[in-house]
């Protein structure tokens, strides 16, 4: 088993909300290639449940986007995904 017991097999971490290494939350990018995350949009059955902020990013599933500084970057994808998100408008962060 890696690391702690949470920390699944797939890379997901729910103590700390990241994926790989990678936090879930944050300032983020939209980039077209050299992503840290591939994304697919999902309408059932995510990974993460994602609520799209425009401050304070702090805490799991809440993504403040920006073209500039980002804390990681992504790319969306319609297969082989490495995290498949839902967009929300409320109750962000694990299913």
């Amino acid at each position: 088993m890696l690391g702690s017991k949470s920390q699944a097999a797939d890379g997901f971490n729910r103590d700390d909300c990241t994926w790989n290494g990678i936090p879930l939350f944050g300032r983020v990018q939209v980039v077209e290639s050299f992503a840290d995350i591939k994304v697919e949009i999902v309408t059932s059955f995510p990974d993460l449940r994602v609520k799209t902020v425009e401050s304070f990013p702090d805490k799991c599933g809440r993504w403040e986007f920006v073209e500039s500084f980002p804390d990681f970057k992504i790319q969306y994808v319609n297969s082989f995904p490495d995290v498949k998100v839902e967009f929300v408008e409320s109750f962000p962060g694990w299913p």
